[in-house]
């Protein structure tokens, strides 16, 4: 899955997570009933804070995920964000202060901060930093020489997925500098930037290319931390037949699911939602309280192995499905369009508005942003009442709290659907439109094609 490119293969190294045999209890989720992330890729922390403020709080988003803070290589391509040269918060996209206030701000409006976290390898090549730090390949002034480096120095070969673990876990991830962390000095310089970060706030992690550490030397970087205990959410990419597994990351924290994203791709492209009936567990995907989940990042909307933002409908519904469907932790990736995969953030990473010079906003979108509110009124409910037509028409409840129907055929659907909502008037968060429930916990409703419908407690009245 490596790109030809350095660029495109730094997208995939972009992932993969943490370690096991810890004392501590893997969350599935942030504190609270608020589990929805917002992964605002490339954007500068002025503006994230701004989005904070105006509108991630407000949508009842519980987190925002932000690109890695620490000083990187130069250059206008988003990959430079995953090529470290030094542990100051110092990226194109913000200072230390822009970083702190950004914190500051979003936990003014009820937001947690994830912090990508790129801790596995230094950079492929030599220069002067974002910060103004001069580096070398393997001597990395004041942070790391030769010696903190793992002794294999050449590149991880396609094959080695399937054959060779320790290669995997020791040689470089395209020619980046890979970080010994099995050496006591590493994991006590690792913890320390990760303290910094928690020390100005930072809730949690993001754990870039865990798959290429093992998950001892993750547990024991993690234990060192001044709260061992800090969600923890790494990205191990599945591959089947793979040498390194998922589920061996799972005794410190989440892990991504990618199955579910690329499935989910499947589904809506080629066969039936009626098939999402038992999505998660029932795909023997990881347990739910164990697995974070997305219909795309920034590596797999570039790679096209998920949906993207180019997809149109299927994209939304998609997004619609995941918010309603109580199966993981749901990141919602928010990027700019693109041609060039390796282009870098309009703007530098500024935002002076969504839907401008480029940038996307899909948590914004009206279809999207909508569910967030969604899931946190079902928030530990199960499905109930499931309905499909046997194609591309599904429609379950969450219990007395929500209700959500989904047409993904060509034409639309009228029926009359069965829930467990009390009896009373609901706006229908999708369409904007009153819903009226009746005593038997009935409702009526078209859906035109592509469309989606969803009824929760806390939106009895529309434009309230």
């Amino acid at each position: 899955m490596l790109r030809k490119s350095l660029g495109a293969a730094l997208a995939f190294l972009a992932g993969t997570a943490l370690a096991v045999a810890v004392p501590t209890q893997a969350r599935a989720e942030l504190p609270g009933d608020k589990d929805v992330t917002a992964v605002l890729f490339e954007w500068k922390y002025d503006s994230v804070a701004e989005e904070c403020t105006n509108r991630l709080g407000p949508a009842g988003y519980g987190a925002v995920q932000v690109s890695p803070p620490q000083e990187h290589i130069q250059g206008s391509q988003w990959w430079t964000s995953y090529q470290p040269v030094s542990y100051r918060i110092a990226s194109r996209l913000g200072d230390r202060t822009a970083f702190a206030d950004m914190i500051e701000t979003c936990h003014a409006a009820g937001v947690k901060v994830i912090a990508d976290a790129v801790i596995n390898h230094m950079s492929a090549g030599s220069g002067t930093g974002t910060g103004g730090s001069s580096y070398e390949k393997y001597n990395y002034p004041g942070i790391y020489s030769s010696n903190d480096f793992d002794n294999c120095m050449s590149s991880i070969n396609q094959s080695d997925y399937t054959s060779d673990k320790w290669r995997v876990q020791n040689c470089e991830l395209v020619s980046l500098a890979d970080l010994d962390t099995g050496e006591e000095y590493v994991r006590g310089r690792i913890a320390d930037y990760l303290n910094d970060l928690l020390s100005l706030g930072v809730d949690g992690f993001r754990i870039d290319a865990a798959k290429h550490m093992p998950a001892t030397d993750l547990a024991d970087i993690k234990s060192r931390l001044s709260d061992p205990d800090v969600y923890w959410k790494q990205e191990v990419i599945y591959g089947s037949g793979e040498v390194v597994s998922p589920t061996e990351y799972l005794g410190t924290g989440d892990v991504q699911e990618f199955r579910y994203a690329r499935d989910l791709k499947r589904v809506f492209d080629e066969e039936k939602l009626a098939y999402l009936h038992n999505y998660g567990a029932g795909w023997n995907y990881m347990e739910s309280t164990q697995a974070a989940v997305f219909v795309d990042n920034h590596d797999t909307e570039r790679e096209g192995d998920t949906l993207n933002y180019k997809d149109g409908a299927n994209y939304t519904l998609a997004s619609v499905f995941m918010l309603a469907w109580p199966y993981g932790s749901p990141d919602v990736h928010s990027g700019y369009e693109f041609s060039d995969t390796d282009a870098g953030p309009p703007n530098g990473g500024t935002v002076n508005a969504c839907w401008q010079d480029g940038w996307k906003c899909q948590h914004a979108w009206p279809e999207i942003e909508s569910m967030v509110a969604f899931r946190n009124a079902t928030h530990g409910t199960a499905v109930t009442d499931w309905w499909d037509n046997g194609n591309d028409a599904i429609a379950f409840g969450r219990g007395s709290s929500g209700f959500v129907a989904i047409n993904h055929e060509t034409t639309s659907l009228s029926r009359t659907f069965q829930t467990s909502l009390p009896a009373g008037e609901y706006c229908d968060v999708q369409r904007d439109t009153t819903v009226t429930v009746d005593s038997s916990g009935r409702f009526t409703a078209t859906l035109g094609a592509n469309t989606a419908l969803a009824l929760h407690v806390n939106a009895r009245t529309c434009g309230s």
